[in-house]
């Protein structure tokens, strides 16, 4: 795919501005398909989820990179074939509502969207040590699955900036954006050297002196996760465009 189109103006941004943390926050298990469908019950229509690779190469949809927390799993996910994966009962440890609800992969997520007209922010959370290997991956998957649907193509993120180097090789046309737990040195020189759209912050980085560094550099403005009325209060105020919540009962989408 690397080089077949160009990368999107940084004007291009189709996105709405809330996003359903892992597809419902914690209503539902989090990055499995009933948490999509619970976030788009509340009339979400953007979540946020996260992707590793198996160890056949299938991107699936996972935080951690162990299994302990939210499957009935052991070990460093990214070890195990999908058809190990596919087996897990990834809902128990939610509650005995969603026992047997297994893990998704990028694909089944990508189906859920299109057929609802959603959009997907697909962090790349790779298994330490593929970092490069897994942006590219995800990024490959989510060119072939959106080829039909550019109207909704996903927002690939990452933390990891090979992960993102590696989206922006084999996919340069997806829009990117580089996630941020602290402003450390470089991070501009970084996002603008990856070609990133939009930069994605732990919500309390953002002021207005953060906020104009941004903007006048281009960039869209998201933060994350934001549970409490005041945060989302005030980082409405300063204009920003995405707001990533685990509270898709208590924030309306439309607001």
């Amino acid at each position: 795919m690397s080089g077949s189109r160009e990368e999107k103006p940084a004007g291009a941004w189709p996105y709405p501005r809330w996003i359903a943390h892992r597809g419902a926050g914690k209503l539902a298990p989090e990055n499995t398909l009933a948490a999509f469908r619970m976030g788009a019950s509340h009339g979400y229509r953007m979540a946020e989820c996260d992707a590793k690779l198996s160890a056949d190469g299938v991107v699936f949809l996972l935080h951690d990179s162990t299994l302990e927390r939210t499957t009935n799993g052991q070990g460093v996910a990214g070890d195990l074939c999908w058809g190990e994966l596919s087996q897990l009962d990834a809902g128990g440890w939610h509650s005995r509502a969603f026992a047997g609800e297994p893990l998704a992969t990028l694909e089944a997520a990508a189906r859920h969207c299109q057929a609802n007209g959603h959009w997907l922010n697909i962090e790349i959370k790779p298994t330490p040590g593929t970092e490069l290997a897994t942006g590219r991956a995800v990024a490959e998957a989510a060119a072939r699955l959106w080829a039909n649907d550019a109207a909704h193509a996903p927002l690939l993120t990452s933390f990891q900036t090979d992960a993102l180097r590696g989206a922006q090789e084999t996919a340069p046309h997806l829009t990117r954006g580089l996630l941020l737990d602290t402003l450390w040195d470089g991070w501009m020189d970084s996002a603008m050297s990856l070609r990133c759209v939009a930069v994605v912050c732990n919500h309390a980085l953002w002021d207005t002196s953060t906020v104009h560094q941004a903007k006048a550099a281009g960039l869209r403005t998201l933060a994350y996760t934001v549970n409490d009325e005041w945060a989302a209060q005030r980082l409405l105020d300063l204009g920003l465009d995405g707001i990533i919540t685990d509270r898709v009962d208590l924030f309306p989408p439309d607001r």
